[in-house]
């Protein structure tokens, strides 16, 4: 009996890793295979499962939109957004974590309620602001407000709390300053924290559309995202142009977390160890 459970359990736990992966692949396959439809094949039923090959429909999505610079302009966004977000990141969960200051609990409890705020309540203030400050169709507006992240905040904390303080306690004997200790102690120690925070937000600043759509209103700022709106028109939804642009501005950043999961995994692991 013990024999049959150690081979069952194998077995069983990869056909439900399995099942669970092809539900997670359904809907790239079904965007892949839209991408390469007719149009009319679009609304036809039954839906056919396999792809027709008509690789016009990209040629025309690519025509649709600046893409380059629409790719050029993402690139700088998410790029800019991870480094300002993980140094705010690391310094903020090092003073929560480390650092002994009067009112230390009551301010990070104050950080942890931001994320309980829904994003769609603070749009119209945001928009009058950014308005006022003229920075509006702009890169800082896609920038500075996502500099900061909670969670980020949360998760670097959490790993410098489980640091023994004695690490930082013989370091400011030896003379170290609190940015010194900091820098050659508790960034090397909270590195897989550092790396999830780094993808997270990448994916996010990738993957924006609202912010971007509203506070922007020129291609010479704006994200793919909101290129894929070029897509939808008074007479309907070009679903395969859509399906096409979707594919080719997917296809970067699942490249970069394919090439960076061993890091991302690890991290996760990491993480889930350093909030025991």
């Amino acid at each position: 009996m013990a024999t049959r459970r150690r081979v069952v359990g194998p077995v069983l736990r990869r056909v439900v890793a399995v099942v669970v992966g092809l539900a997670f692949l359904g809907p790239f396959w079904w965007v892949l295979i839209t991408s390469l439809a007719r149009t009319s094949d679009v609304y036809t039923f039954p839906p056919s499962l396999l792809p027709h090959w008509h690789w016009a429909n990209y040629a025309r999505a690519w025509a649709a939109a600046p893409w380059v610079r629409l790719f050029g302009n993402t690139v700088l966004i998410a790029l800019c957004t991870v480094v300002l977000a993980v140094v705010t990141s690391v310094l903020a969960g090092y003073a929560f974590g480390v650092l002994r200051f009067r009112g230390r609990t009551a301010l990070f409890t104050v950080v942890l309620a931001v994320m309980m705020v829904p994003q769609t309540v603070l749009l119209i203030p945001d928009y009058v602001i950014a308005q006022t400050i003229d920075w509006l169709d702009t890169y800082w507006i896609q920038i500075i407000p996502f500099g900061g992240s909670v969670f980020g905040i949360f998760l670097v904390r959490q790993f410098f709390a489980g640091l023994p303080a004695e690490l930082f306690d013989a370091a400011e004997l030896d003379g170290a300053g609190k940015l010194r200790a900091l820098w050659s102690i508790g960034v090397p120690l909270v590195r897989p924290a550092v790396i999830i925070v780094a993808l997270n937000v990448f994916m996010g600043s990738w993957n924006a559309f609202v912010w971007p759509f509203i506070m922007t209103s020129s291609t010479s700022v704006q994200p793919v995202e909101v290129g894929l709106a070029t897509f939808y028109g008074a007479e309907g939804t070009d679903w395969t142009g859509l399906s096409a642009a979707v594919t080719f501005t997917t296809l970067p950043v699942l490249a970069i977390f394919l090439a960076l999961q061993r890091h991302f995994v690890t991290g996760a692991y990491s993480a889930a160890g350093g909030l025991k």
